[in-house]
């Protein structure tokens, strides 16, 4: 069967595919990995980049002995698809993103990582705090928040990702995006897709950023869609 690796977004780690894991299981050999710093690979003196985490991937491909995989990136994970697509191009077959977010500058660096406070965070949205603790561990969760920020401010400064980068690309891209998504806008998704050489769009109706909030039978109809 077609070998099928599953990314997760920032401040996620696998299980967060727990059930689209299983649904894709009758149709895929998947696979998934924690980033370090993330879930199960909770501790890490190392700063948050797509360019580290796209390098974990590739080692962990290697190690693995995977030649080639197909890649299906939810958010973050979509970012450092793309990004080992562009250096490792040997490495993947075909890359679904789903509510990646491409125009980092400033502006929009600064806007997310105000939601990203930990102390505001554990106040005000405590049944989330928990979540994160359970999900990195009670006393690493923060730090996660942190140099998640401290990732989304180097990017704001500069992108992982040039447009040269992205015109190099020449497997099958699935890009999507929800259209309701607060966070990811279908003119950044568009214009990527017309970046890359061998890309199609998917906009999904009444679907915001969670990937929690999207039904696992309509994800899986998507990639069997595109994966074959």
């Amino acid at each position: 069967m077609e070998k099928l690796l599953l990314l997760h977004g920032a401040l996620g780690c696998h299980t967060n595919f727990n059930e689209l894991k299983t649904a894709l299981s009758e149709h895929y050999d998947v696979y998934c990995l924690d980033f370090y710093g993330h879930g199960s690979e909770a501790f890490s003196t190392e700063p948050f980049k797509i360019e580290g985490f796209s390098e974990q991937v590739f080692n962990w491909l290697e190690e693995n002995n995977l030649d080639a995989v197909s890649i299906f990136g939810y958010s973050m994970g979509g970012y450092v698809a793309l990004h080992l697509a562009a250096k490792h191009p040997e490495k993947v077959k075909r890359i679904f993103t789903l509510a990646t977010k491409f125009d980092w500058n400033e502006a929009s660096a600064e806007k997310e990582t105000k939601l990203l406070d930990p102390d505001k965070i554990e106040a005000k949205v405590p049944m989330f705090a928990n979540e994160l603790s359970e999900r990195h561990g009670e006393h690493l969760w923060k730090n996660v928040l942190r140099k998640t920020a401290e990732m989304m401010l180097a990017l704001g400064q500069q992108k992982a990702l040039s447009e040269e980068d992205l015109s190099q690309i020449e497997i099958p891209v699935l890009v999507s995006v929800g259209d309701r998504d607060p966070m990811v806008s279908l003119e950044e998704t568009a214009s990527v897709r017309k970046q890359l050489k061998n890309a199609a769009l998917l906009v999904l109706p009444n679907t915001v950023h969670p990937l929690e909030k999207i039904p696992v039978a309509r994800l899986v109809f998507e990639c069997r869609q595109f994966f074959g």
